[in-house]
């Protein structure tokens, strides 16, 4: 018997989870809200969606065509479909999607979030400050999506390639293993536990490649319209010097909170399957990473507005709770606070906005088990 999952979001992430998931047996329900559900018109005009075996001559993988078992633009009907919800959206989408979501959950429900980036804490301060504290859901954060993706023409994948596993944890962290068996059937990889979300958060590997490269190479991505192999263009023997300065830092954090992190070299051999010898060998060997040409051609793109915002901007707090100084996560937040004219050190995902203010390092880590 076939396991039911309601996808929220019809993205690039959206849409190759639904794909992924039917592909993978489960029976699927893909969600687009309002304003953003081209992709749900494509569908269904296309009946289905259509994996690419090749792209600008690339060979890609998990080619084929896959029917959705229901599409829908409703919400309510969405969260009635199955007790299993992933949310494949960006961070900035998940408080207000979830807001929206909150007259229609019920006890029991999980809410997977693909990345996750301390999400499930947020949600946990919303739900209980829109009066549903009552409301028996868990949260799971995922430290990324499992997928290298892209939409690349109506209903149409080209995916790259595929994590080896998925690190998630439960909110609360006690319910991890509990959520991992729920989950598991509709999961494409493996998933495996972390102790907390604090962990996931802090895990996941955009960390240190993406805001830092982008804030380095940002003249050359605006003047030549981000027409770059992002990995092996942007990541040079210096620029790689800059981005293990910034690692050094969040295991620095890390041990701050008495949490193992997997150094990210061994992190992105173990989930690409890879034997690199250092970051920089990563970035310019990757076949996953390295197939396409897609880079950032602003400021504006998701690796500085979301992975610096919902990112560094954590890991920033924690460090300044903990009194560890941060100068190369201090530095690539204000060079991007000037690149946007903004301040992420409000604007991003702080720990007043995770609920997590007035709190010592201990009772976070206590408030999350």
């Amino acid at each position: 018997m076939s396991t039911r999952v309601s996808v929220i979001g019809s993205g690039n992430a959206g849409l190759t989870a639904a794909y992924h998931f039917t592909l993978h047996g489960a029976e699927v329900c893909l969600y687009g809200a309002t304003g953003f559900d081209q992709p749900l018109t494509d569908i269904k005009q296309r009946g289905g969606i259509e994996a690419l075996a090749t792209f600008n001559d690339v060979d890609l993988t998990f080619a084929g065509m896959q029917p959705i078992n229901k599409i829908s633009r409703d919400l309510e009907e969405t969260l009635a479909y199955s007790d299993l919800l992933v949310l494949p959206v960006p961070s900035f989408a998940q408080e207000p999607l979830f807001i929206e979501m909150l007259p229609h959950l019920k006890d029991g429900q999980i809410i997977m979030l693909m990345p996750g980036n301390y999400g499930s804490l947020v949600l946990n301060r919303i739900k209980h400050e829109q009066g549903y504290g009552d409301l028996d859901i868990t949260f799971v954060d995922a430290i990324s999506i499992p997928w290298a993706t892209r939409i690349v023409g109506p209903a149409q994948l080209a995916i790259l390639g595929m994590k080896e596993f998925l690190p998630v944890s439960a909110f609360p962290a006690k319910h991890t293993q509990q959520a991992i068996e729920a989950l598991q059937p509709v999961m494409p990889l493996p998933l495996t536990a972390l102790n907390n979300v604090i962990e996931a958060g802090l895990e996941n590997i955009n960390f240190g490649g993406h805001p830092l490269l982008t804030t380095l190479n940002m003249g050359l991505l605006e003047n030549f319209d981000g027409q770059f192999n992002y990995y092996k263009d942007c990541c040079s023997v210096s620029t790689a010097k800059a981005a293990a300065a910034m690692e050094n830092e969040r295991q620095t954090i890390g041990k701050a909170l008495g949490l193992s992190l997997r150094p990210e070299l061994e992190a992105m051999n173990a989930l690409y399957a890879m034997d690199c010898q250092s970051v920089y060998d990563v970035n310019r060997t990757s076949e996953t990473h390295g197939k396409l040409n897609s880079a950032p051609n602003s400021s504006s793109n998701r690796y500085i507005t979301e992975d610096a915002a919902y990112l560094l901007v954590p890991c920033y707090e924690m460090a300044q709770l903990a009194g560890i100084e941060t100068p190369m996560i201090t530095s690539c937040l204000h060079i991007d606070n000037a690149y946007n004219d903004t301040n992420y050190f409000s604007t991003g995902r702080t720990l007043k906005k995770m609920g997590l203010s007035n709190l010592t390092p201990q009772e976070i880590m206590e408030f999350v088990a």
